[in-house]
């Protein structure tokens, strides 16, 4: 996947209502998930215990769900540049939704859709996301998620 580039915020806000960006698949690394466990303090054995978890409900350890989700900015850093935008900020999320578990080993991407994007202060736009992260081979995404983010001028 290489990086779209948009020259102005105003240029991004014109895709309302379409799929901007898919980022490339990457592997979910139980190195991740120990990491994760260890930031969060989520030591659940379902995500850290390998061999424990082999003989679990899922057959193998798997990713925490916020873990995913903490994937957001580095799916849209490594598909969405807009040149004319010193940064970022994530404001929040709308719907959250964990749909599929993510065994260690598996693949992600994104989806990027752009649902909605409105001026606000300081030269800024709000812009709402639908971001569908797929587990590659499942029927179901692994999560569903409706982000909402500011970038500025």
């Amino acid at each position: 996947m290489t990086k779209k580039t948009f020259q102005t915020l105003q240029d991004l806000s014109a895709c309302v209502g379409q799929e901007v960006a898919v980022s490339d698949w990457i592997t979910i690394t139980q190195e991740q998930v120990n990491l994760f466990a260890e930031a969060t303090g989520d030591h659940q054995w379902i995500h850290v215990d390998v061999e424990r978890a082999k003989a679990g409900p899922f057959g193998a350890p798997i990713a925490h769900g916020f873990l995913t989700l903490s994937l957001l900015p580095r799916f849209f850093e490594e598909t969405i540049d807009v040149v004319e935008s010193r940064m970022g900020v994530n404001y929040g999320m709308n719907r959250v939704r964990f749909m599929s578990p993510v065994p260690v080993g598996q693949r992600l991407r994104a989806r990027m859709k752009l649902l909605s994007s409105e001026p606000i202060a300081n030269d800024g736009f709000q812009m709402t996301w639908e971001v569908t992260i797929e587990l590659e081979g499942a029927s179901k995404p692994a999560c569903v998620a409706e982000s909402v983010a500011r970038r500025y001028r």
